[in-house]
């Protein structure tokens, strides 16, 4: 192994990342195996330059790119925390490109639209193949969305685990995970939306229209109240964005 190299010795940029690589080719092996446990702490950096005989600067950029692939979780003044590989951290590592390019003009409202399109198959599935169990998991949803009409902030969030459900109906551990990382993407803006019980009511009440057409087994009623349903909430919701 090499000497560790001076913490003030020059490095240009091109090559403080080739000889990261190297360093995060080992680290993300380390993580794959569980020698580096999901939830534990990245060795410090002062422990990754003794290691692997490299720079502070070649140390950071190695773990700026694991943040980068979603393998670590990095905050400022924290250590970085392991992440293991999945379908959260795949789609997560995502979150930075997708939040840039949510500024272009037209870019939420095309996000927006992969999102009817998905739950539109969602409903229809589950109304073709729904269990009892999904039956319940969706009712017990749609009764906690009502009791919180009189408060917008739980009402968001109860609004948000009535479509989780319909993500988890699949049994695909993809499906979930992508739900989060729409929820992820569109809540800062989402949050700006004007809310009152008012409006509220009238999504319990798109909510329940999706489960009753699921109960009937009519995956056509099911996907009509869906889209009616985000139809309506983008209608209502776009003057927030700088979207068309």
């Amino acid at each position: 192994m090499l000497d560790a190299v001076d913490d003030l010795t020059p490095e240009k940029p091109a090559d403080a990342r080739r000889a990261a690589d190297l360093i995060v080719a080992e680290l993300a092996a380390m993580i794959g195996s569980g020698a580096l446990a999901d939830g534990s702490y990245l060795p410090a950096e002062r422990e990754l330059m003794a290691q692997f005989g490299i720079s502070r600067t070649v140390a950071r950029e190695a773990v700026a790119q694991l943040a980068g692939r979603g393998l670590v979780e990095a905050r400022p003044r924290f250590r970085p925390v392991v992440r293991r590989p999945g379908y959260d951290t795949a789609l997560s590592a995502l979150g930075g490109v997708v939040t840039h390019l949510m500024r272009e003009s037209g870019s939420v409202k095309h996000l927006y639209d992969i999102r009817v399109f998905l739950e539109a198959a969602l409903v229809r599935h589950a109304a073709l193949h729904a269990r009892k169990d999904d039956i319940a998991a969706l009712r017990r949803a749609l009764e906690a969305n009502e009791v919180a009409i009189g408060d917008s902030t739980q009402f968001y969030l109860t609004d948000m685990a009535f479509h989780a459900v319909l993500y988890d109906l699949p049994r695909n551990p993809v499906m979930p995970a992508i739900h989060r990382a729409f929820t992820s993407w569109l809540s800062p803006h989402w949050q700006r939306m004007p809310r009152a019980p008012e409006r509220n009511r009238i999504n319990f009440l798109s909510h329940r229209e999706i489960y009753t057409a699921i109960v009937e087994r009519d995956p056509d009623m099911a996907e009509r109240a869906l889209n009616g349903h985000l139809a309506a909430a983008w209608e209502y919701v776009r003057g927030t964005f700088e979207a068309d």
